[in-house]
């Protein structure tokens, strides 16, 4: 029965949405910061709201977190941060930016044999590494790229988010949200796999077509390139052995998870110990380095040179007859002396005339000392502290709060409403819980704040259905969520994802805002094609196997 009390929780809910994707900061009075209502804070805020109202109980929240319906938040959230630190710290030792090197040799002059062979590596990289690595270090090359390359850089960056995201539906670890839909609907890891594989290949065809379709003007992608130099893929290869290690443990964890879902084990029992093993070796071999003085210091490009401040990646040709760039090894930045040093000897000194000074001076002493500890940590560990700022952090706040926003709807009944309203919309059809499924996924990536609370959502929403739907019916429906989950991050809000976040940030960071407009307007078309060719292959795949 719905009351007021179910009311206001809806309420207050799709306000909290509201704020993950449009965030404010409110003012506060001087020398105090303001105060953000983001992806961050916002749940957290709601669900203090819900409990102040008594819209929630301690219940909730406990089921929030430990999980309901088979689905385990920290489990989820555990093989996540464990697979993206691996994926991570692969990364820093260049490996991916070596690869963009080869493609971009590969593809020579032609323009368009460039744009399709970038296509297909981000392609390939996203289905092993994810979305998030990739859109880590695809993106800042490609800024680089574009830019001594004389390109629009727009349609290059807009394939290689539609191509990170795309991919990320083959495993079930390439987005939390597949690992939400294989606990949510008892999907076999690998039968993910198998179910995924061909909407994924029709998406991603048909998503290039769509890209080239609207960029074929020479403009956005010229048929020769005016600049095609050479690249050196060795030289921004930093740390060879720690590529090999790196990979094979990535890789033996993949398999791994893949093997023990058969057994019913919880796949973050392997990648967690996986991931430990990792950080060790991460510390051992970096220290190994650093008495050996084997780790490279990178300096920064002068802005007189035109370079940006605290760029760490150059396009190196093999030929030193042709256009000469600086040669530099590139690496972790670490914190200048400058930045250590900024605070005067009088700053850092006890003053016993004024209590006010003395706390000053006592904060800024600390804070001159922690970021000398950090400088000299980062400089004997630099592949940890270097993955730690870049691991997802935000991911567990927002994950967390979105399950118990949900299971605070569900508390109040509104779970079994929407699960009527499934059933009265498509009858148990197959077909028709397909496409509504598909496309509602779709949308709510964009207005329920980011595809993982669509995801949790909506697989809350055909449980409670399920009673009256096949198993044929239920099985259709976990496909055509997974496929709309990951394609519904190539949309119209950046916070349909945590990827597209992160993209935005990655961008203005280079000095390149992407308006939400220009953002939704080069996302429509491969958006509508993907949306019918993926959920029309979930169709037939359906047709023929049951």
């Amino acid at each position: 029965m719905i009351t007021g009390y179910s009311i206001a929780t809806l309420v207050v809910f799709v306000i909290s949405i509201g704020f993950v994707i449009y965030p404010v900061s409110i003012p506060t009075p001087r020398r105090i910061p303001r105060i953000p209502i983001n992806l961050t804070t916002a749940p957290i805020l709601a669900i203090g709201i819900l409990w102040a109202a008594q819209c929630l109980d301690p219940g909730v929240i406990r089921s929030g977190i430990v999980g309901t319906d088979g689905v385990k938040p920290y489990n989820i959230l555990i093989l996540f941060f464990s697979l993206a630190y691996m994926a991570i710290t692969l990364d820093i030792t260049g490996i991916l930016q070596a690869a963009a090197f080869w493609v971009s040799n590969k593809g020579g002059s032609n323009g368009w044999k460039l744009y399709t062979y970038f296509y297909i590596m981000l392609t390939l990289l996203s289905i092993l590494l994810g979305n998030d690595p990739v859109i880590l270090s695809g993106t800042a090359f490609l800024v680089y790229y574009t830019k001594v390359a004389e390109l629009n850089h727009i349609s290059w960056l807009m394939s290689e988010f539609a191509a990170a995201n795309t991919a990320s539906m083959v495993l079930f670890v390439g987005n939390p949200t597949n690992v939400v839909i294989c606990e949510g609907f008892s999907v076999n890891n690998a039968a993910f796999t198998a179910y995924t594989i061909l909407p994924f290949v029709a998406c991603s065809i048909f998503c290039f077509f769509a890209l080239g379709g609207q960029y074929h003007d020479p403009k956005y992608v010229p048929r020769k390139l005016n600049h095609a130099t050479n690249l050196n893929a060795r030289s921004v290869l930093l740390d060879p052995v720690s590529a090999w290690v790196g990979s094979f443990m990535l890789g033996s964890t993949l398999v791994l998870c893949l093997v023990v879902s058969f057994f019913g084990i919880d796949v973050w029992m392997i990648s967690l110990p996986f991931a430990v093993v990792k950080f060790i070796y991460d510390i051992a071999w970096d220290h190994y380095r650093f008495i050996r003085h084997q780790i490279p210091i990178v300096q920064k490009e002068p802005e007189e040179n035109g370079g940006q401040p605290g760029e760490d990646i150059t396009l190196d040709p093999m030929d030193p007859g042709e256009t000469k760039s600086r040669h530099r090894q590139p690496n972790i930045i670490l914190p200048t002396t400058d930045k250590v040093n900024s605070f005067p000897e009088s700053d850092r000194t006890f003053n016993s005339k004024s209590p006010l000074l003395s706390y000053k001076a006592l904060i800024a002493d600390w804070r001159y000392k922690l970021i000398a500890t950090h400088k000299k940590l980062h400089a004997h560990f630099p592949t940890f502290f270097t993955a730690l700022p870049r691991l997802p952090f935000a991911l567990v706040p927002f994950a967390f709060s979105q399950f118990i926003l949900i299971e605070a709807l569900s508390h109040q009944g509104w779970i079994d409403v929407f699960g009527t309203w499934l059933l009265r919309a498509t009858h148990g059809d197959m077909y028709r819980t397909i496409w509504l499924i598909g496309v509602l996924g779709v949308i709510l990536c964009n207005i329920s704040g980011t595809n993982i609370g669509a995801t949790i959502l909506l697989t809350k929403v055909v449980r409670a259905a399920a009673p009256l739907l096949s198993d044929q019916t239920i099985r259709a429906a976990a496909i055509a969520l997974a496929v709309a989950s990951n394609i519904g991050a190539v949309s119209f809000t950046f916070s349909a994802s945590l990827a597209g976040l992160l993209w935005r940030g990655i961008l203005k960071q280079k000095g390149i805002i992407v308006p939400q407009s220009t953002f939704a307007y080069w996302n429509a078309l491969p958006l509508v094609v993907m949306t019918v060719a993926g959920l029309s292959v979930v169709c037939a795949e359906m047709a023929v196997l049951y």
